[in-house]
């Protein structure tokens, strides 16, 4: 069957500035990662690094840490997890 149109140049730009519009968009907007997600992996990528080096501080003591909050656990081990956040 053939289309009740012709494909010449014209129709072949068109559709690549679409194209490149739609991709635009989706770089702009839709792709986007959340702030609660990168915060996630933040907390996450700190325990788990400080961790190898002998860290004993949780992911929940990290939060609050990154929070400006007051957590109990051992100075040197706050330094550390702080100097990360800083990174």
């Amino acid at each position: 069957m053939k289309p009740p149109y012709d494909l010449n140049q014209n129709i072949l730009e068109l559709i690549t500035a679409i194209s490149e519009m739609i991709g635009e968009v989706n770089a702009n907007y839709l792709n986007k990662q959340s702030p609660t997600l990168r915060k996630q992996n933040k907390i996450k990528t700190i325990h788990s690094s400080l961790q190898i080096e002998g860290n004993t501080l949780s992911e929940e003591q990290i939060t609050a840490l990154i929070e400006n909050k007051k957590v109990i656990g051992p100075e040197k081990d706050i330094i550390e997890v702080l100097n990360a956040i800083k990174v």
